[in-house]
């Protein structure tokens, strides 16, 4: 069986009473994978807005294996001291990494945080040597459009992700660089500005289904398109 690891930060975990981008790829590779498959990591919530707290179940659609690595408010930062332990315990073989916007907005510039990228991989390498891993950039956002510092440095990291995915890619454990959804604006496909609603949750989704299909033969071409 195939066990994937979502890793992200308030874009992954998303909200009481959505569906979240994790389902609609559950979605797509039911009918597209063609083998047993499932989600894995160490927690199962969504962020519930009115406490501030990854406590709600209410899913839109619950039916679907929830478990995931991905938490409000957090980044490459938070998770590069954890994924070692969280690859290995829950034997993980495709992580579907989607981090940054926390970090360049509230802890490192775009050079730590590559530095962190590289120490997140290395870290989940060790763990399992053969592990895959998709990572999409930091997606035009609000703020992005807004804080032209900011822009500066998401435009800075997307280019040093690039470049590290492509040199520490490797064929016994393959890295893949997810291209941003397009068409992506974060004016239709998000509620606020910056976390997807229902187009963007299949537009996120669509971008790892099309790149997993392209890079690495798994599963097929998204077909939900909003």
């Amino acid at each position: 069986m195939l066990r994937f690891m979502f890793v992200g930060d308030s874009m992954t975990i998303g909200s009481a009473g959505e569906h979240t981008w994790r389902y609609r790829l559950w979605q797509h590779l039911c009918g597209s994978y063609g083998r047993p498959f499932t989600f894995v990591g160490p927690r199962e919530t969504l962020h519930d807005r009115m406490t501030d707290a990854p406590t709600s179940y209410a899913y839109a659609e619950p039916g679907f294996p929830r478990a995931h690595l991905a938490g409000w408010g957090e980044g490459w930062h938070h998770m590069t001291p954890l994924i070692g332990a969280e690859v290995r315990a829950h034997r993980a073989d495709v992580l579907l990494v989607s981090l940054g916007l926390i970090d360049l907005g509230f802890y490192t510039n775009a050079e730590q945080t590559d530095d962190n990228v590289r120490a997140f991989l290395a870290a989940a390498r060790e763990a399992n040597p053969r592990v895959h891993v998709a990572v999409l950039p930091v997606l035009h956002n609000i703020r992005v459009d807004a804080d032209p510092a900011f822009a500066e440095q998401v435009d800075h990291f997307n280019e040093l992700l690039a470049k590290t995915v492509a040199a520490l890619d490797e064929p016994r454990s393959p890295l893949l660089l997810v291209p941003a959804p397009a068409p992506y604006d974060f004016h239709a496909d998000t509620y606020d500005g910056t976390h997807p609603n229902e187009s963007g949750e299949h537009r996120v989704a669509a971008a790892f289904a099309d790149a997993m299909d392209e890079g690495w033969g798994l599963g097929g071409p998204y077909a939900a398109r909003p």
